[in-house]
Order: C-alpha cells, then structure tokens, then sequence
C-alpha cells in the first residue's frame, strides 16, 4: 500500500484516508445475516464519484490469523522480508498489510505438493483438467489449514511471502449520492462469517471494517468508475432497478440523485431479502421516496415470508405487463447483486417477459435484449 501523498490528487496508487462516521447493523433481530451500512467523510479529498460507481478500500488482515500463521510457521515476526518492488517490512506488517492469507495460492499450493508426503490428494487434484474438483477440495480451506496439517514443511520468510498473492484492494458500490451527502460516500456490506474444517472463518474486508474500525481509524480508499452503469443521460427516462439484498446499494444512490436533480423520469425498484420484518433495508427511506413520487413503484420479494420462496425474478414476471410497457418507453433496466444465481434468473425473466408480451418468438425475443444492451439501456453491475 502506498504512503498517503496530499499534494497529489487521490487515485488507486494513492489512496485517500477516509474516516468512518457510522457502521451501523441494518438487519433487525431474529435475522440469520449480518448486513451493515457505513459513511465515510471524504472531507478534503477532492474525491468525485458518480452514482453507479464503487470505492476501492485497502483492508488489513485478522491480527489473530497473523499470529497463528507466524506460530506455525515458528517466526517470531520480526523477520524482515521484501516485496517485489524490493520495500522491506517485517513479516507481521507483511501478513496484516500487504498480502492475501487466506486463499491460497497455486505456488503456494504447488510448494505443499512438494515439500510434504502427506499431501497426496491434492497432488492428484493439482492437474490441470481436475480443476472443478480442486476447487471444491479449497473450499473452506485456508493457508492454516495447509501448514498445520504439514507441520514438517518449512519456509524461510522470504520464500513464505514469495508463494503468496498481493492482497487487493475490495470494490463496494457506492450507496450515496454526493448531490444528498456532499462529501461522503456510503456503503452497505454483508458481513463474512462461517465456519469450515473446524475454524472460524471471515472475510477479509467485510470484517475487517466490521469489528475493526472505529472513528480513529482512516481506511485507504479510491474511486472505481463503472463505465458502464451510470443513470440514463437524460432525466425524463424511467429506469427500472432489480438489486436483492446488498445489490439495491447504487439504486440507494440513484434515488438520492434523481431527487436532488428534479429528474422527471419514473423510478420502479425490485428489492428481494429473506424476511420483510428484520430484512428490509432502507424501508423507511424507499417509502419516503414513494411519498414524495421519486420512487414510482416499488415491489418487495422476501423469500422466507412464506411456505414458498420467492425471489425478485418471480415480482418480474408477476408485473411482465408493466414491466415490457416501460422497456417500450424506453425505460433503462438495471441489475446489480449476486452474479451466480440471481442475475441469470432475473436475465432468463426477461427473456420470458419479452416472449410473452411482445407476442416474439425465444430468437426475436433474445434480439430485442441484445439491442437494449447495444443502446447501453440493459446494465449489469454483478458479482
């Protein structure tokens, strides 16, 4: 990470160091997840965003999972060791700030193979045409799990860090407007925990600023442009926003923006979570919209509310009428969340809104989305 430069304008390379204001719990009690809203002052930095866009933030590792990886490893920490642009930092300093220790890497990986008998499985699973089943071999597993079950295996410090990556700054969709919150920016973050092999487990960024930051600390953090997920350039366009749980963070933002620019444009969201009672972010500010006419419609889809589950593809297709009706004004459709699952459902809804409404058959159907992605009016901010 690089040092703080203030006479030079803020970017990736020279992250500015933003404090926290709030890191507050959005989930009620009797929720199964964690999700948390945070605001940073970005007072002085001369940082721009736009609404779609994400923050870059440069988080540090567990300082208990430090330790155990220096115990195993049976380093003190104090060991100097240098990177590839030849810094030279303690060890420790090395584990909490600068690399991934988590995951491990193939090097890593590859170094087991051939220092420790023990691993023969994975010696198998490490051929390249193996690859899906090594990747369920990983799951859950982390570099402890590797040095503790190989107690034998030895590193110097130097070769330890060389096996490992980079660890890399985390993007976060900004869930504020800077028109509503000059100065700011905000977030929504699920948080990370679980347990696999026996460990507890936590994702590095989302728990980190979790249960690690406090008012005095300053997290390093950058814009990220999203070229391709910015509002419709003209006002009156009506946009239509599918963000389940932590994905209706820039749709936060959207709203905050059309409002403060007096957009004429209709505004319908589709927001999907487990339980309306503990699970509904931002209710009261999306039902504020709704009275003061910014938020046009809004449609919920809390999947445990009842005997059967329902998710944000099955309001689409429920409101396939309407929903083709805007396309056909011209309306934007955007999409943001979980890249795996939802956004193919939400995706495989449209093709079938389209079939069905527009009387066209599966092929005249995919043309018609393939021509809103031509006019940048159908976006995707998936992960």
């Amino acid at each position: 990470m690089s040092k703080f430069s203030p006479g030079v304008p803020y970017s990736r390379k020279n992250p500015f160091p933003a404090r926290l204001l709030v890191n507050t719990r959005l989930n009620g009690e009797g929720s199964e997840k964690e999700t948390r809203h945070y605001e940073f002052s970005l007072s002085g930095s001369g940082l721009q965003y736009e609404v779609g866009d994400s923050m870059g933030i440069h988080p540090r590792n567990n300082p208990r999972l430090v330790q155990d990886l220096l115990e195993a490893l049976k380093f003190s920490g104090d060991e100097q060791v240098k990177n590839k642009e030849s810094e030279t930092f303690s060890i420790r300093e090395g584990l909490l700030r600068h690399y991934e220790i988590t995951q491990p890497s193939k090097q890593f990986l590859e170094a087991i193979v051939e220092r420790s008998r023990a691993a023969t499985e994975l010696r198998e699973l490490m051929h390249p045409e193996r690859k899906k089943e090594l990747d369920q071999y990983l799951w859950g597993l982390e570099v402890i799990d590797f040095l503790l079950d190989a107690p034998s295996v030895r590193f110097s410090p130097d070769e330890f860090v060389s096996k490992l990556r980079k660890l890399q700054p985390r993007l976060y969709s900004v869930a504020s407007s800077l028109r509503a919150f000059p100065e700011q920016v905000h977030f929504m973050v699920a948080s990370v925990r679980y347990e696999s092999h026996g460990r507890k487990r936590e994702g590095v960024a989302s728990i980190y600023l979790a249960d690690r930051t406090d008012e005095n600390t300053r997290i390093p953090m950058f814009v990220h442009v999203a070229k391709g997920f910015h509002l419709p350039e003209d006002p009156d366009k009506p946009i239509i926003m599918v963000g389940p749980g932590t994905g209706v963070a820039p749709f936060r933002a959207y709203l905050q923006e059309r409002r403060a620019l007096g957009a004429t444009g209709k505004n319908w969201l589709f927001f999907g979570e487990q339980r309306s009672r503990c699970d509904y972010f931002y209710r009261n500010e999306f039902e504020a919209f709704q009275r003061e006419g910014i938020l046009t419609r809004l449609d919920t889809a809390f999947s445990r509310d009842q005997a059967y589950k329902v998710y944000v593809q099955h309001r689409l297709l429920e409101n396939a009428r309407e929903v083709y009706a805007w396309l056909q004004e011209g309306a934007h459709f955007y999409v943001c969340g979980d890249a795996a699952r939802m956004a193919k459902d939400v995706d495989v809804a449209l093709h079938q809104i389209v079939e069905k409404e527009g009387a066209s058959s599966p092929e005249a159907a995919a043309a018609y989305i393939e021509a809103l992605k031509k006019e940048k009016r159908y976006k995707r901010d998936i992960y």
